[in-house]
């Protein structure tokens, strides 16, 4: 089973690249910055979905 976090952290990953991705084309640096960051939240909090996984693994062993 696959921890929300690490779903949603991968939603923000993608949110943030198209999100930046449009600031970078229309030269809105506000815009990109603000994709870069949520780009940056989404991969921490798919990394604390993964640190779960790993612990709920370990356990159920």
């Amino acid at each position: 089973m696959v921890d929300e976090n690490r779903v949603t952290g991968a939603l923000h990953q993608a949110e943030g690249a198209v999100k930046e991705g449009f600031g970078k084309v229309t030269g809105d640096k506000k815009t990109e910055a603000e994709g870069a960051a949520e780009k940056a939240g989404g991969k921490v909090e798919n990394t604390v979905g993964g640190v779960k996984d790993t612990a709920r693994d370990a356990l159920n062993k």
